[in-house]
């Protein structure tokens, strides 16, 4: 009988810390327990913010901090593709990094359901849709939590609520994804497995336990692949619980297994390009993991606790940790029952502290940040833990030997580093509260009148101590360097989308939306088409095409910045750039001379320059000789560095020094030198003496600018190469969501080289090759017209998994709507 076994007979309510098979089917769940966790949840979160004053509630115009500000011009793309307006779709974008895949993207920073909000408000306000994601969330995942506690054990739908809440508002959630609003979805995605879970062992609806995996994995896999091993643990956690035969556990194992198989099926044209898209993207230096000391460990359990930067987020409200902690002491549940969930989130615990656990929580990969990304899956089975334990009538005595015990660690931890901000007021101020609730909850039973007090300081204090704890995460976040608030809204941000839209060519030209950047993605944010991108899945082959020519990037080349320069310019087709205005808040675009976005190539060509350099290197992708690179004589200091050069007078200058941070000077103006984030950075024009002198104010111990730090452009030579590949190159251009079609002159022969860098994916009507980087093709004789069309690497295996996952859910679905109607 296997997935469809018939459900088991309905069984009388089990004795008091007695675990048994519940009956299938029981009375709906109120509604008013899930509705009162999310309420608390989300009410508490901007709450927090408002007493900040930031973001909505005050600021207006600024987000959270750079972080978050990655994913609001994401939610701007995919606001473009539902309205009509982007250069792509959903299997890729024009708008950054020259032409780069999008589905991945998709589904990794927009796979959540509830980032479908931006698409309801005015484009100019997509951030405040993006802000509503994080609350909208915590709340959608403490509702669930109220719904899967009421499964494990029956109890007043309040104190389902109250702790519903507690999870919602964990360490995790306020501090490490409140603003990543992808990963909060693993916050939904535990509770709604948890249910999946007991849908399993009540031996039935195993289409919606499909669906459910389905949903969490299409939410956002990477936290719903450690929500799923949680719901691992749960499931062998109740399966040692409760009274089941040897056959209904094996039951229990195959129902879980095979729905949970089918359900990631139906994400696989998702979820597989992601896995091959991360193979091919751009490596980072991430280190291997190394375990915080055991008191930082431990003061992460503590409420209302932010330590500084990779530390574990552990706690949870100080209700629910009290709770917790007196589990183990009631006698009044079955041993069996306490020694198995301790045991279980012990090791859980535990798990994160030991290297190879910590891999296979995060699908055998070395996280790039913080490595204690998964610890929400600990803050669930606390909130189990004391949810068992209320519903077990706790005695006041191991309460309050509970909260002594919370009082005293935290008096012993009180000197770990960073530690502060609300900590003694969640222990003691919270504690107390919590304990005075939790005793007059005990005492409710003879004195009816004090149960209402008891609600009241329960939903009181959880709201109270959360939103502090919410508000010092937020405040102590923005200490760190990443963290300062970025302008996501407002008269620049419109001023600056209005001028890169007033000379929008596109696909004639690309234009680039100049600097300084307000985010990583201004391409997705502006609709520009420049290099400026930031994606985990940035491809390898666009940093080794684009890093040689002078493009700037960061987090390990997965971000990549513009450049102002003319070469680079004529190379991918920039024939328009915004810039700043005079005035404040105001921008102003300009246009120039650009190639087509497909040119053609007949001969080879090499540079004379120095082979090694950047400015050899553009040169060879241009096909002509527009640089004069000089050698260069250095002086000064260490901290003080001074290069003179000689150029052509007219000539203009430019600049590369990958290895040096601090402060350029040329010409009695000063520009700042941010090492490999920098790029080619224009100095001038060269004056009439022919001497470039550049001093270089650095703290970089060791560094220098190279043996070639100098290019000087020749214009006019620039000139006539950009006038020879726009009359040779493409006459018309056509750019689809994903493809690009390019009609030649007449009798063109050669090599045909697209503005684009060859990431995988690229089938060209020819065979396509690399040109430094570039996608290319030989032009085949009597063609005078040459495409490529674009398709994620396993899209077409992807979406045949998804067939078959579908078959087998429509399959279970039928066989088991035929069986109820036969009676069977």
């Amino acid at each position: 009988m296997g997935i469809l076994a018939v459900e088991p007979a309905t069984q009388s309510s089990p004795p008091p810390g007695q675990d048994r098979p519940r009956p299938a089917p029981r009375r709906a769940t109120p509604f008013h327990g899930p509705l009162l966790a999310f309420l608390m949840a989300s009410g508490a979160f901007c709450a927090s913010w408002a007493a900040r004053g930031t973001f909505p509630f005050g600021d207006t115009g600024r987000a959270v901090n750079d972080q978050a500000n990655q994913y609001v011009p994401f939610h701007r793309a995919l606001w473009d593709l539902v309205h009509g307006r982007a250069a792509g779709d959903l299997l890729f974008t024009w708008h950054g990094g020259f032409g780069q895949q999008f589905l991945s993207d998709y589904h990794t920073y927009l796979g959540t359901p509830f980032s479908w909000l931006a698409v309801l408000v005015p484009r100019a306000h997509v951030d405040l849709a993006v802000f509503a994601i994080t609350p909208v969330t915590m709340g959608t995942a403490a509702a669930l939590m109220a719904v899967y506690l009421g499964k494990l054990h029956p109890g007043p739908w309040w104190q389902r609520g109250v702790l519903g809440a507690v999870y919602g508002l964990c360490g995790w959630a306020l501090s490490d994804a409140s603003y990543i609003p992808m990963w909060l979805w693993g916050l939904v995605a535990l509770p709604l497995l948890g249910i999946a879970v007991e849908w399993c062992l009540e031996d039935r609806r195993w289409p919606g336990v499909a669906l459910l995996v389905a949903l969490a994995w299409f939410g956002n896999f990477y936290t719903a692949m450690m929500a799923t091993m949680a719901a691992c643990v749960l499931l062998a956690v109740r399966l040692v619980v409760l009274e089941l035969t040897g056959a209904q556990r094996l039951r229990a194992v195959w129902r879980a297994g095979t729905a949970a198989t089918t359900g990631i099926l139906l994400t696989l044209p998702l979820l597989l390009p992601a896995f091959l898209a991360s193979g091919a993207a751009q490596p980072t230096g991430a280190a291997a993991f190394d375990p915080v000391r055991i008191e930082a460990f431990l003061t992460g359990m503590l409420p209302g606790t932010h330590l500084w930067g990779g530390r574990p987020r552990l706690y949870v409200a100080s209700l629910g940790l009290i709770l917790a902690g007196s589990y183990l002491l009631n006698t009044g549940i079955a041993r069996r029952t306490r020694l198995a969930w301790t045991g279980a989130a012990l090791l859980v615990v535990l798990s994160f502290q030991f290297p190879p656990t910590q891999y296979v929580w995060h699908g055998l990969a070395v996280p790039n940040g913080n490595p204690y990304r998964e610890t929400f899956v600990f803050s669930g089975m606390v909130v189990v833990i004391a949810w068992l334990s209320l519903a077990g009538r706790p005695r006041p005595r191991h309460l309050a030997l509970t909260a002594a015990l919370l009082v005293a660690a935290t008096f012993a931890l009180r000197h770990t580093d960073d530690f502060g901000g609300t900590t003694w007021p969640a222990v003691l101020g919270g504690g107390a509260v919590s304990l005075l609730a939790l005793v007059l909850l005990a005492l409710g039973d003879k004195h009816r009148l004090l149960a209402p007090v008891a609600a009241v300081l329960m939903v009181g204090v959880v709201f109270a101590e959360s939103t502090a704890a919410a508000a010092n995460a937020d405040a102590r976040r923005a200490r760190e360097r990443w963290a300062k608030p970025i302008a996501t809204s407002g008269p620049s941000i419109t001023n600056h989308f209005d001028a890169v839209r007033s000379v929008d060519g596109w696909p004639a030209y690309r234009t680039d939306s100049g600097g300084p950047q307000t985010s990583y993605n201004d391409g997705l944010a502006l609709r520009a088409q420049g290099p400026q991108y930031y994606s985990s899945y940035l491809p390898e082959a666009t940093y080794k095409a684009l890093e040689p020519l002078g493009y700037g990037h960061k987090n390990d080349g997965r971000t990549l910045f513009g450049a102002d320069n003319p070469v680079l310019d004529a190379i991918f087709s920039i024939g328009a750039r915004a810039e700043p205005g005079p005035e404040k808040n105001s921008w102003t675009a300009r246009t120039f001379p650009a190639p087509p976005l497909v040119t053609v190539r007949s001969a080879p060509y090499t540079s004379p320059n120095p082979p090694a350099g950047v400015y050899a290197h553009q040169e060879q992708v241009l096909g002509a000789t527009v640089y004069q690179v000089p050698p260069v004589a250095r002086g000064g200091s260490a901290a003080k560095q001074r290069y003179t050069a000689r150029c052509t007078p007219g000539s203009e200058a430019f600049w590369y020094s990958p290895l040096l941070y601090g402060t350029l000077s040329f010409g009695g103006a000063e520009r700042p030198l941010q090492d490999r984030m920098a790029g080619v950075l224009r100095l001038g024009e060269v004056p009439a003496s022919g001497r470039v002198d550049v001093t270089v104010r650095t703290r970089t111990r060791g560094g220098t600018a190279g043996a070639h730090p100098v290019g000087c452009l020749d214009r006019a030579a620039l000139a006539t190469r950009v006038g020879r590949l726009t009359a040779t190159g493409a006459t018309r251009v056509r750019a689809g969501g994903h493809t690009i079609e390019a009609t030649l002159p007449r009798e063109a022969s050669g090599t045909a080289v697209f503005a684009m860098t060859a990431v995988p994916g690229w089938q060209c009507s020819a065979p396509a090759k690399s040109f430094h980087g570039l996608v290319s093709l030989d032009i085949p004789q009597g063609t005078d017209k040459v495409s490529c069309t674009f398709t994620p690497k396993g899209l077409t295996p992807g979406l045949a998994g998804a067939a078959l996952g579908l078959l087998a859910l429509a399959s279970v679905t039928v066989a088991g709507l035929r069986r109820r109607r036969t009676g069977a």
